[in-house]
């Protein structure tokens, strides 16, 4: 079994080009877990506190355009 400390060391022995593209395609999982813990979340009502919040901005009128 591959350890933390195997991936570091081959890590370590990339070159630039290969540790740019391995930090890109980590970069993209990382944005994938989060998009779907978003829709998890969201799915789930646990963000609706945000839209309440935004639509209280509107009626007061203090909610700023992004």
């Amino acid at each position: 079994m591959t350890t933390v400390n195997d991936i570091k060391a081959a890590i370590e022995s990339l070159s630039h080009k290969e540790f740019t593209q391995l930090m890109h395609w980590i970069h993209e999982k990382d944005m994938e877990q989060w998009d779907a813990q978003l829709a998890q979340d969201s799915a789930k009502g646990k963000l609706d506190f945000l839209i309440r919040e935004a639509l209280e901005e509107e009626k007061k009128g203090t909610l700023r355009e992004l």
